[in-house]
């Protein structure tokens, strides 16, 4: 079963449930979805509806920080139970000592000595880690192996 699938089979589940917070979420997930599909008249792969989860995560992640930052805690918690809503859906995430062992063979092969050398890292980091870690996960272990 695809993801979209899977999505929409649990909207309808969310609705039996009466669970109106996860239906609202994945409902506007799914929109998104729509939406990308329309404009970019094409059906979207597995991969593609992992990314944009995995943006509306991200875009949840910052609504989360300015709302704490702005002490409305109950704003800051909707999204952190949105972001709890999607992650399911994505593949399972590398733990800190597979993504350290995992870029610290990624600096070796590109040759990296420096931060000067971060780009590279990171351009191949993301090529072959991909969902399977958040990029400022990524970002902060290269930092911390090239300082």
């Amino acid at each position: 079963m695809s993801l979209r699938v899977q999505i929409k089979d649990d909207i309808k589940v969310a609705m039996k449930a009466k669970d109106i917070e996860k239906r609202n979420a994945l409902r506007l997930l799914d929109s998104t979805m729509k939406q990308i599909e329309i404009d970019e008249r094409r059906e979207l792969s597995d991969e593609d509806v992992i990314s944009i989860i995995m943006k509306q995560i991200k875009q949840r992640d910052d609504a989360a920080s300015q709302y704490k930052d702005a002490s409305r805690e109950d704003l800051m918690q909707k999204e952190l139970d949105e972001i709890a809503y999607y992650e399911p859906y994505l593949p399972a995430q590398l733990s800190d000592d597979e993504l350290q062992t995992a870029i610290s063979a990624i600096i070796t092969e590109v040759g990296a000595q420096n931060m000067k050398d971060m780009g590279k890292v990171m351009g191949s980091a993301k090529a072959k880690l991909g969902s399977s870690a958040d990029g400022k996960r990524i970002n902060e272990c290269v930092k911390a192996l090239l300082a």
